[in-house]
This record gives C-alpha cells, sequence and structure tokens, in this order.
C-alpha cells in the first residue's frame, strides 16, 4: 500500500465497532468492476477487464475488513456484475435480478424492499449511473449536504462502494431514509 494510501485510509473508521441497535441495516452500493469491451459482444454480456478482475478483488477485501459479514446480495443479471461479485470473494445468498440492468433508483429500491428484516448488511450491485443516483437519493438531509455526498456526485468510478446505514425496515426505505457514512474506491 502507498504511504498516500494510508493516510487517506486512516480516518476510516471500522463499522463493525460502530454503536449499533439491533435494527441498524447496513447497505453496500457497488458499481460493477472495470469490464471490457470485446468485439460482438453486447452490453449485457460483456466480461471484466483484467484491471476490474483486481479491483473487484479488491473491494471484497475492503468490505470484509471495514464491514464485517454480508447477509444477502442483490445483483444486476450483466456478465460483468456477477463476475464482480464472484472476484470480491462475498459468499452471501445472492439474487440476481434483471431488472437492475438498466434500472432507475426506484426500481433498485423496490428491490430493496422485497428484501427480509433478518438481513442487517444487503450489497447492491449494479451500474451508473444509477448507485451515485440511489446512494445520493436515500441519503438523508444531513448526509446528503456531506463530504461524502460530494465525493459520490463528483464521479462514482467502476467498483466504487458507497455505504448508508438505516434503522427502518428494508421494506420501508425510501428517498432520505438512510445515512451516507463512506464512499471508498478500491484501487
Amino acid at each position: 500500500m502507498r504511504a498516500a494510501d494510508k493516510s487517506r485510509d486512516a480516518h476510516r473508521m471500522d463499522y463493525r465497532y460502530l454503536p449499533m441497535s439491533d435494527r441498524t441495516r447496513t447497505l453496500v452500493l457497488m458499481r460493477h468492476a472495470k469490464s471490457d469491451y470485446p468485439d460482438g459482444v453486447g452490453d449485457h454480456e460483456r466480461p471484466l477487464a483484467p484491471r476490474g478482475v483486481r479491483e473487484a478483488e479488491l473491494a471484497g477485501d475492503w468490505i470484509r475488513e471495514h464491514l464485517g459479514q454480508i447477509d444477502a446480495v442483490l445483483c444486476s443479471t450483466a456478465t460483468r456484475t456477477r463476475q464482480t461479485l464472484d472476484r470480491t470473494g462475498i459468499a452471501a445468498p445472492a439474487q440476481f435480478s434483471g431488472r437492475i440492468y438498466e434500472a432507475t433508483p426506484g426500481i433498485v429500491i423496490e428491490e430493496i424492499n422485497g428484501i427480509t428484516d433478518d438481513v442487517t448488511a444487503l450489497l447492491v450491485v449494479g451500474h451508473e449511473p444509477v448507485m451515485s443516483s440511489l446512494a445520493l437519493g436515500l441519503a438523508d438531509e444531513d448526509s446528503a449536504n456531506g463530504l461524502v455526498a460530494e465525493k459520490v456526485s463528483a464521479k462514482y468510478p467502476t467498483s466504487a462502494i458507497a455505504v448508508l446505514r438505516t434503522a427502518v425496515p428494508w421494506g420501508q426505505l425510501g428517498l432520505g431514509g438512510a445515512e451516507l457514512v463512506d464512499f471508498h474506491v478500491p484501487r
């Protein structure tokens, strides 16, 4: 790890050790890793590029180190999102939804609303511009105007991860219903 990376990450909190009520839920919104553009391959079937494979592995390492266990995954059916999930090494039960591919934030919220309340940490692997719009849309008033939101607004590159926390059940999560607490780009 480079010195600049260490100093940038030194301020990061380990969310496993923050005080949490039994009702607090963590939502992790991840954009798929860098994809390749092979000739003759449609958008839905595009695979990961070699850089994307490395970044997805780094993303999985970061999630495990900073967030702990993921209980469930919602993932687009696109090849690059499925490969991203596979390369993270996250072994939580996954639901693959064609609705997340070319979705709107509202459609992804509907998918999240279908998650059972026994899930306390949910990973969503999807696409831009939906992941950034979703992170900002779900952010409550205080966090929507903070430094993390500024980073999300500026750029949501491949493999980027936004972390939100909420006390409401998944079935009731809506716009403004979560705190945007972190944004990380694994490189």
